[in-house]
C-alpha cells in the first residue's frame, strides 16, 4: 500500500510476534467486517541495543522502509522519540511524560503543524492495579490520544495469548506512521 492509500486509513491492528532476539509488530488495516486484511507495516525492535530503535518497513520482506522511530538519548525515563520517514525527515516526536506516569502512564505525541495530543491510560483503577501488583501486568491497557475532550487516536490492548492492539485514527490530519510508531512503543516501552 502507499503513503496516500495508507494516510486514509482509520482503523489498523497491530501484533506483536515474539522471537529470541527481537520483537516484531505486523500492523494491518482493518476490513469492513473487523478482521485483519493487508499488511501496511512490519516493525522490528532488538533487544538490549544500547540505544532504543525501531525500524518500519511497508513488510514483512523488509525491503523498503516506511519509517521508525529512535531514542534521543541513551536512558532517559521521561525521553523523547523522533519519527522518521523512510528518508531520515522529522514526521513527529513522542515522550513519556514521566512525573504523570507515576500513577497513569500518559504519552505526548507532537507532529509539525498540529497541537500537542496527550495520550493517557483510560481506565485509572487498572492502571493503579498494574502499578502495584506485578501479576496483574497482563491486565490490557487502554490509551486515548486527545486534546482536551477531542480524541485523536486511540489504542486498545485486546484479550489475548499474544499482544493485540486495536488502532482507531479519529483526525484525519495525523501521520499514520506516527501513529503506528506510538502504538508499536506501547508495547515495547510501556513496561519500562
Amino acid at each position: 500500500m502507499d503513503i496516500s492509500g495508507l494516510q486514509q486509513q482509520t482503523r489498523l491492528i497491530v501484533r506483536q510476534k515474539i522471537t529470541m532476539m527481537v520483537n516484531r509488530y505486523v500492523v494491518h488495516v482493518v476490513r469492513s467486517d473487523g478482521s485483519p486484511g493487508e499488511v501496511v507495516a512490519f516493525a522490528e525492535q532488538k533487544r538490549l541495543a544500547f540505544k532504543e530503535q525501531v525500524t518500519l518497513y511497508t513488510d514483512e520482506s523488509r525491503q523498503q522502509v516506511l519509517g521508525g522511530f529512535k531514542a534521543r538519548n541513551v536512558l532517559d525515563l521521561a525521553g523523547e522519540y523522533d519519527v522518521t520517514d523512510e528518508n531520515g525527515a522529522s514526521v513527529g516526536v513522542f515522550r513519556k511524560d514521566f512525573r504523570r506516569s507515576l500513577l497513569r502512564s500518559t504519552w505526548q505525541v507532537r507532529q509539525p503543524g498540529l497541537p500537542t495530543y496527550t495520550g493517557t491510560e483510560r481506565n485509572q483503577a487498572v492502571a493503579l492495579l498494574r502499578r502495584f501488583s506485578d501479576s496483574l501486568s497482563w491486565l490490557p491497557y487502554h490509551f486515548d490520544f486527545s486534546v482536551g475532550a477531542s480524541i485523536a487516536f486511540s489504542v486498545e490492548r485486546q484479550w489475548g495469548l499474544r499482544d493485540t492492539y486495536a488502532v482507531r485514527i479519529h483526525d484525519p490530519r495525523l501521520d499514520r506512521r506516527l501513529v503506528i510508531a506510538m502504538a508499536v512503543a506501547l508495547d515495547a516501552l510501556q513496561a519500562r
